[in-house]
């Protein structure tokens, strides 16, 4: 039975996270005391106690979800991944439980990510917004068509539901064209920028330093990433995907229907929420 793990991204956080799971293992509780000590900060403070608009800053959100995530996978007796895949954020969960980076890099990374992130989007308004009900075909060809400013799909979640990203009267405009156009709803989501455009470059610029600086080894599963819905073992192509990552669209719906082509049986999400866990059920039926 191939099992496959997924990792969820941002959005999945929640006051408490981690807390549990702190106080009744040792090994977990080493994990994050390390982190804490890796970001010169207790994060775990805000994990745990955290009010929802603490947990909603990218820079405290992303390391947050990542260490839910790892030290959920790190600690369970039973992991014996034969792929893994992560949403966004999550492909570094994914990256670091399959064996491809150590724990520590993994956690710097995202670190670099999440502030790398926030300084791009407070350097330019932008956002997002969810839209449902139409084919993935109709939206990409509606977002071509706003003159307004940047905007294109960011996320790929699942058959009727695609999140676009871009400049905020863009996305506004494409909300308008996509409700005429038969969207059962173009909502603009509470999101802190156009994560997933061209928008983010800067952050990935600045990203590419820290990546390229940062030792990864062959993962003991393939690892499917985000930019090609495709599996990867190759440390070389694993770093030139993470980057490529920041602008370029998640293709969730097609990565978990090759991760179902290829042999998975069994997705069991790791981390905080539900939330991929239903993405593949509507994806495979």
């Amino acid at each position: 039975m191939s099992k496959a793990y997924v990792f969820p991204g941002q959005g999945a956080q929640y006051s408490g996270m981690g807390k549990e799971l702190y106080h009744a293992n040792p090994v977990a509780k080493k994990w994050f005391d390390k982190a804490n000590e890796i970001l010169g900060f207790e994060i775990t403070k805000t994990m745990f106690e955290g009010t929802d608009e603490e947990l909603k800053q990218t820079k405290i959100t992303q390391p947050a979800i990542f260490l839910d995530s790892v030290i959920q996978a790190l600690t369970l007796s039973d992991f014996l991944p034969s792929m893994t895949a992560g949403h966004s954020l999550g492909e570094f969960s994914a990256l670091v439980a399959s064996g491809a980076m150590k724990f520590e890099d993994g956690l710097k990374l995202v670190s670099e990510r999440a502030l790398s992130m926030q300084a791009a989007c407070e350097a330019k308004p932008s956002t997002m917004a969810a839209v449902l009900g139409l084919d993935d075909a109709v939206v990409e060809e509606i977002c071509a068509g706003v003159r307004s400013g940047i905007v294109v799909p960011a996320n790929y979640n699942c058959p009727g539901q695609l999140v676009i990203s871009g400049e905020v009267d863009a996305v506004n405009e494409a909300c308008e064209k996509l409700k005429a156009a038969g969207a059962k709803r173009a909502l603009v989501l509470q999101v802190g920028g156009a994560f997933h455009s061209p928008l983010m470059l800067p952050a990935q610029e600045r990203l590419a330093k820290a990546i390229d600086a940062t030792e990864f080894q062959d993962p003991v599963c393939p690892v499917y990433q985000n930019v090609t819905a495709m599996p990867a073992t190759d440390p070389a192509v694993i770093k030139d995907n993470l980057l490529k990552q920041l602008t370029a669209p998640v293709k969730w719906t097609q990565t978990v229907q090759q991760m179902a082509k290829d042999g998975a049986v069994e997705f069991i999400e790791v981390g905080p929420g539900k939330v991929l866990s239903g993405l593949v059920k509507k994806i495979l039926g």
